[in-house]
């Protein structure tokens, strides 16, 4: 089930929503150093984290789901967003360089029908960036974010839905390691909650922020060779019909028994 825009645009407009863009953008900063000359495109929510790659990319351009809703963006200039269908997004095959899914995968009834249209819509080798909430993190166990709805997915889950979809995972990262409260103080560490829980690698992280490269051609298994079964006869003894005639056969005959002449006296 998608989320409603406007409590997208409110999440983000407080200061948990916020700090928690500054530090996933930070994440996909770090993946996407610079994009000079690449078409960009966000589908589902992702304006909070498209306006970094503004400066450097030749076109940004937002899609957001019809049972989502659209906002104006950028606030300023022309608006780059469109509202669009999840299953047939309205661009020709390899028109864009670049992908970032935000609120997208979680909410969409069907993962794999939507990265089966962004990988059509891709260049060849082209790349995507997909923002997920992480099944053991703490923020998709309240639902009192957007990170707390929909479907999380763990590292093999999302590998395997990459794998389904022709992606080869390349670049992993986690953000969102503060706990998701609007407190002040957790606020204020949100800094060294990132550090601590990136440098010892903790599996609590709120999302998963990974690339993915997309694959011209299906992998084919290989079957194993199988030996062919060779059956060696059976040398069964037979015993030989000429030994059973050479042995000689043994007749029995019935003894006869001496007859006395009547006429012969004791």
């Amino acid at each position: 089930m998608s989320l409603d825009v406007v409590d997208l645009r409110n999440f983000y407009s407080s200061p948990l929503g916020t700090v928690a863009r500054r530090l996933v953008s930070k994440a996909v900063e770090r993946i996407w150093p610079d994009v000079r000359g690449q078409n960009v495109l966000g589908f589902g929510y992702p304006t909070p984290y498209l306006a970094s790659l503004r400066a450097s990319a030749d076109r940004v351009v937002a899609f957001m789901p019809a049972t989502q809703g659209v906002t104006h963006w950028p606030r300023q200039g022309p608006s780059a967003t469109a509202l669009v269908s999840r299953g047939a997004l309205p661009l020709q095959i390899g028109s864009v360089d670049r992908v970032i899914l935000a609120h997208a995968l979680e909410t969409t009834d069907s993962p794999l029908a939507l990265m089966e249209e962004i990988w059509r819509v891709l260049t060849p080798g082209g790349r995507v960036i997909v923002i997920v909430p992480n099944r053991r993190g703490l923020w998709a166990r309240m639902d009192s974010t957007p990170f707390g709805h929909g479907q999380p997915f763990s590292r093999s889950q999302l590998t395997a839905l990459m794998q389904q979809s022709l992606f080869a995972p390349e670049t992993w990262s986690e953000a969102l390691y503060i706990p998701p409260v609007p407190r002040r103080l957790a606020l204020r560490s949100a800094v060294a909650f990132e550090r601590i829980g990136a440098g010892l690698s903790l599996p609590f992280a709120g999302v998963h922020v990974m690339e993915a490269v997309k694959q011209l051609y299906r992998p084919i298994s290989v079957p194993r060779p199988v030996r062919a079964v060779r059956l060696s006869p059976v040398m069964a003894p037979v015993p030989s019909t000429r030994a059973a005639t050479s042995e000689p056969s043994s007749t029995l005959r019935t003894p006869t028994p001496t007859q006395t002449s009547p006429h012969t006296t004791a």
